[in-house]
């Protein structure tokens, strides 16, 4: 069986990485330990403005049950459970928090050489209930993406998505919010040995006629050390430099400058994450 189209989270999913992911503003510390039984414990802490967030999650693996408990500073806890492969490309999970008794939810994920399938339904007497679904292969992939809720009988979700896949680049092309907006994404893989690679994203909203162009790159200046860059057609230009100073263990920092107002001041991110 070859690699399937995966799933429609997966259309499109390089670039947005490419552009936005371990890019922020904030400051963020994270520190994970492992007991002598397995279980991993992390402690994660965020620095917004004046506020100051903060979790504890465990993680417990047995055979192919994995159980995720996080406490956060509300008193709220998350749990996922997490069941991989009780039959050959299926994945099961079951989530809910407490004390919000309507946030019980079960979703089936199915990968087919040919398909991907997952499907949420909400565990109350009205739930909403989400369906997305792709065909294709590893090359081509078209998918669509909806959620329906019961209590009202509408339709609060519905998007479509086309992705291609080459040996060096993968394009994309989303239709979300209902058909009202567009969404065109690009890929470049330019240099495997050094990672780097270049992408872009454009987005049409048809509601308010405005475009939102965000191109960005990325280069491993070393094995350990890699830095990514993006600008956006709203003169907002950020940068990053990633550093995994032992192995697992990495230290970010990434700032945020508006080129259309340099006497403002710049954003500066710092996240610190730590593992044994």
């Amino acid at each position: 069986m070859g690699k399937g189209p995966g799933l429609y989270s997966d259309i499109g999913k390089k670039a947005r990485d490419l552009l936005y992911k371990d890019y922020q503003s904030d400051h963020k510390f994270t520190v994970t330990t492992y007991t002598a039984g397995g279980v991993a414990i992390s402690s994660t802490g965020v620095k917004k403005g004046d506020i100051f967030l903060a979790d504890v999650s465990t993680q417990l693996k047995n055979n192919n049950i994995t159980t995720d408990v996080k406490v956060d500073t509300h008193s709220n806890v998350h749990t996922t459970v997490t069941i991989d492969e009780p039959a050959p490309g299926l994945k099961t999970i079951f989530s809910f928090r407490v004390p919000d008794q309507r946030s019980g939810k079960v979703e089936l994920q199915y990968q087919h050489e040919y398909a991907g399938i997952s499907t949420g339904i909400g565990l109350t007497a009205s739930p909403i209930v989400n369906f997305a679904g792709v065909i294709g292969n590893e090359k081509l992939s078209l998918g669509t993406d909806l959620s329906f809720d019961t209590a009202s009988g509408n339709i609060t979700k519905l998007n479509a998505g086309l992705s291609y896949t080459h040996s060096d680049l993968i394009a994309a092309l989303t239709l979300n919010d209902k058909g009202d907006a567009l969404t065109a994404s690009y890929y470049h893989l330019v240099s495997p040995l050094s990672n780097t690679a270049v992408g872009a994203e454009l987005s049409h909203s048809f509601s308010s006629n405005e475009n939102t162009l965000t191109i960005g790159t990325q280069h491993a200046l070393d094995p350990l050390t890699s830095v990514k860059a993006r600008v956006n057609n709203y003169g907002r230009a950020s940068a990053l430099i990633q550093h995994e100073w032992r192995p697992k263990s990495l230290f970010t920092i990434s700032g945020e400058v508006d080129t259309r107002a340099i006497d403002k001041s710049a954003k500066i991110g710092l996240a610190l994450a730590l593992k044994p």
